[in-house]
């Protein structure tokens, strides 16, 4: 059963934070929250825990679109090419914020994602999952935690959360209510910006 754990996003606690490294470090699998919807996340170096989260989502690996979460913009030369300045502006003036890029991968990526041209990045304006990644020290890979409910996509208390999620996963970080509305995606592997879905995130950033 997963541990849930209290987590303040203005003053983390290292503690807490330590224990849900030592977690993903081990393979396992943490529900956390970003800027949009809580996330289902696991180290982006570890193979069977990469499987997991493909099982629980239903999906085979290789075709999945899960995104990878940065903790800042210097981590994106590690997956991605070279991007150039009018796209590196973008991503400035957007991130951290609640949007999703689509960016040209490189040859680094996780071999499960070798046949992948292209990756989604995401940096969220949320402390907790940033210092998370920050001592991780690699990105982790995140999908969203959807509901199954018609009318409610997204869940958004953490306390639900857990209890439909603990047999699952190791960890759920309550880090306060989440928001319902996910990610504004964007497209910037080719040359012109296409928008994938508007969510949060504002368009004014184009």
């Amino acid at each position: 059963m997963a541990e849930f754990i209290k987590i303040y996003e203005d003053k983390p606690s290292e503690a807490a934070l330590a224990k849900v490294v030592k977690v993903l470090q081990a393979g396992g699998l943490v529900i956390y929250p970003t800027d949009t919807v809580y996330g289902l996340g696991c180290d982006i170096t570890n193979s069977k825990a990469l499987e997991k989260i493909a099982r629980i989502k239903g999906v085979k690996l290789d075709k999945a679109n899960f995104s990878f979460i940065c903790h800042d913009l210097s981590n994106l030369s590690d997956y991605v090419r070279q991007i150039d300045t009018t796209t590196f502006k973008i991503l400035k003036r957007a991130l951290p914020g609640p949007y999703t890029f689509i960016l040209p991968g490189n040859n680094n990526l996780p071999k499960e994602f070798k046949k992948k041209t292209t990756v989604g990045i995401r940096i969220p304006d949320n402390n907790i999952v940033l210092e998370i990644v920050r001592l991780l020290g690699n990105p982790i890979v995140t999908t969203s935690i959807r509901d199954e409910d018609d009318v409610i996509e997204y869940t958004t208390d953490p306390e639900l959360i857990f209890e439909k999620w603990q047999n699952l996963v190791d960890i759920v970080v309550d880090g306060g209510y989440g928001d319902n509305v996910g990610s504004t995606i964007i497209d910037l592997s080719e040359d012109d910006p296409i928008v994938l879905r508007e969510g949060k995130g504002s368009l004014n950033i184009l």
